[in-house]
C-alpha cells in the first residue's frame, strides 16, 4: 500500500486512460487534492507500471487502443489488485453488470466532475480498509517469502531468488488462494503482463520454471483440473 498524508506519503492513484486531455485534467485535479496521481493511455503501459509500484487505486477506462476494459479488469483482479475503479462513457447495463462481476469497485460514466471521482476513490479506499479487501504484502509459499510491494522471493536464509515479473504474478496468485486449486484459465489473467495474450502452455511453462527455482513440491499439479501451491 501507498504511503499516507503526514508522516507517510500521499495515496497513489493511477489513471489508465487514452483521451490524453480528459486524463490530464484529471491527475492535475488529484495531484491538487494531495493524490501522487499519474495517468498511462494503454493496458501494456499500465502493466510496466505495476511492475514498479504498488498503487492504492486504479481507474480504468474500458476503451483502451491494446486491451478491452473488462477484460483488462479481469486480468488486474487475478493479480489480487485493488481497489478498481471502472471510468467509461460506456453507460449500457450489460458492461455495468461485466465490470462488476469481473472484479469493479465503483463504476462511474463520463462526462463526470472531478469532485466525484475523488468521492469516489474515497469510498472504495474506505470500504478495502474497513473490510480488510487489500491484499497482504507478504506472504508464504511454502519456505519462501513473497514481497508483494517489492515484487521480491526470498529463501529462509533471507537470499533472494531471481523470479521474472509473470513468475512472481504466478507464485503470488497461488500462495493467495492457500491450497485451493486454481483452473489454468485463472492463472492465465494472473501470469499476463500486457505483452501480448497468455495461453494454458505458458502457465504451464511458468510452473515448470518456478519449480526449478523453488523446488518441485512448491506448485503441484492437480489433474485435469489445474495448480495449487505445495
Amino acid at each position: 500500500m501507498a504511503e499516507q498524508s503526514g508522516v507517510l506519503g500521499p495515496e497513489s492513484i493511477l489513471v489508465i486512460e487514452d483521451d490524453l486531455a480528459f486524463a490530464r485534467l484529471l491527475v492535475t485535479f488529484l495531484k491538487k487534492q494531495g493524490y501522487d496521481a499519474e495517468t498511462v493511455p494503454t493496458a501494456a503501459e499500465m502493466f510496466q507500471k505495476l511492475e514498479d509500484k504498488t498503487y492504492d487505486c486504479l481507474i480504468v477506462d474500458l476503451t483502451l487502443p491494446d486491451e478491452d476494459g473488462i477484460v483488462l479488469v479481469r486480468k488486474l483482479r487475478a493479480r489480487a489488485i485493488g481497489p478498481l475503479i471502472v471510468l467509461t462513457g460506456r453507460d449500457g447495463i450489460d458492461d455495468k453488470l461485466a465490470s462488476f462481476e469481473v472484479g469493479a469497485d465503483d463504476y462511474v460514466t463520463k462526462p463526470v466532475d472531478p469532485r466525484e471521482i475523488v468521492m469516489r476513490i474515497k469510498a472504495v479506499r474506505s470500504r478495502s480498509t474497513t473490510y480488510g479487501a487489500d491484499a497482504a504484502d507478504k506472504i508464504k509459499l511454502g519456505s519462501y517469502l513473497l514481497d508483494h510491494e517489492k515484487r521480491e522471493v526470498s529463501r529462509e536464509d533471507q537470499t533472494l531468488v531471481d523470479v521474472t515479473p509473470a513468475e512472481f504474478n504466478l507464485m503470488w496468485v497461488l500462495a493467495q488462494a492457500e491450497g485451493k486449486v486454481l483452473s489454468r484459465d485463472i492463472l492465465v489473467d494472473a501470469v499476463s503482463t500486457g505483452d501480448g495474450p497468455a495461453s494454458f502452455r505458458a502457465v504451464d511453462i511458468l510452473v515448470s520454471r518456478v519449480r526449478k527455482k523453488l523446488d518441485k513440491e512448491a506448485i503441484l499439479t492437480v489433474p485435469n483440473s489445474g495448480y495449487k501451491c505445495g
